[in-house]
């Protein structure tokens, strides 16, 4: 109606159209809405069903082996795959510890606690260094750190043992725990970190008369800890889960960890017959260290993870 003009003359074909345009809008139709909501309940229901069904697929493995180390030979023979033992028993656990399995757990805890430490100290430095210290070739040195990522750790294995062998501590604690103290991976992740930590924290430092490595130690770590807790369970899963470097580092039983004996276990280290619940008892042991690092400190992991990722 606003185009036109005094002169004009509203017809009532004109008056109609502008009454149709101008007029109030229908209501929305009935149960519309109801239809919608029916509808996003039917999405989120499939969303939990699929997961419901992943977690199924992810949890039975683990349930078929809690549930085959408490079965009988015979019956773990004759039905693999069934989560109810008939009968139910602790027998495999009381063969297990009849074994040396109590040497190569505390061989493992000894490897491992030495290693974590070590990781966390010596990778927390190297990333530090690279991440504020100005020397120069440092960027060369970080490009030649991220090229150790893209080689495969079977191929280093030779070397590994003939400098092993050179320095004279083959079948020894240092040759389990020295070549481990440090990896690629680590230093890239504590790097990453640590230049998202803001530089003015260490200038007030330095302006109270703080060394670096005092800086480093008691200024820089502590505000870094998702990421330390983060290396922390990579290096633990990491040195607990190792085998091939155990493998060339030593051929003393007395030195055998529990990824070396349970793989001896697994390949006839029982004599004759499969003793499925046996091995099935000894990886749930070994399972289970790991598992409890992991649960305990999830949410940390998940912040130094996405630390390192948006620096990135």
């Amino acid at each position: 109606m606003s185009d036109l003009g005094p002169t004009d003359v509203v017809t009532p074909q004109v008056r109609a159209e502008a009454t149709a345009t101008m007029g109030t809008r229908l209501p929305p139709a009935a149960g519309g809405s109801s239809r919608v909501h029916r509808s996003g309940r039917g999405k989120k229901l499939a969303v939990y069903l699929a997961l419901v069904a992943f977690s199924v697929v992810y949890i039975y493995p683990f349930v078929v082996q809690v549930s085959t180390s408490l079965k009988t030979n015979g019956d773990a023979v004759a039905n693999p795959l069934g989560i109810v033992p008939d009968p139910l028993t602790t027998a495999a656990f009381q063969r297990l510890a009849e074994t040396d399995f109590p040497l190569w757990f505390t061989n493992s805890v000894i490897v491992t606690v030495c290693v974590t430490i070590g990781r966390v100290f010596f990778n927390s430095l190297a990333g530090y260094a690279l991440a504020r210290l100005k020397f120069r070739g440092r960027d060369a040195v970080f490009t030649a750190i991220l090229a150790v990522l893209a080689v495969p750790g079977i191929v280093l294995l030779i070397p590994k043992f003939l400098v092993l062998n050179y320095l004279g501590i083959y079948n020894t604690y240092p040759a389990l725990i020295v070549p481990l103290l440090v990896d690629a991976a680590g230093v890239f992740i504590m790097k990453q970190f640590f230049e998202s930590i803001p530089p003015s924290v260490e200038e007030a430092a330095r302006i109270d008369g703080a060394s670096t490595f005092r800086i480093f130690w008691s200024v820089v770590l502590p505000m870094a800890r998702p990421a330390v807790i983060t290396l922390t369970i990579l290096s633990f899963q990491g040195s607990w889960n190792e085998l091939a470097h155990f493998i060339i580092a030593t051929n003393d039983p007395n030195l055998f960890t529990l990824t070396r004996g349970v793989g001896q276990l697994t390949s006839g280290g029982l004599g004759s017959g499969n003793q499925y619940p046996i091995s099935m008892a000894a990886a749930l042991l070994m399972t289970i260290p790991s598992a409890i690092i992991f649960a305990v400190f999830q949410r940390y992991f998940t912040q130094g993870a996405n630390a390192g990722a948006e620096k990135g």
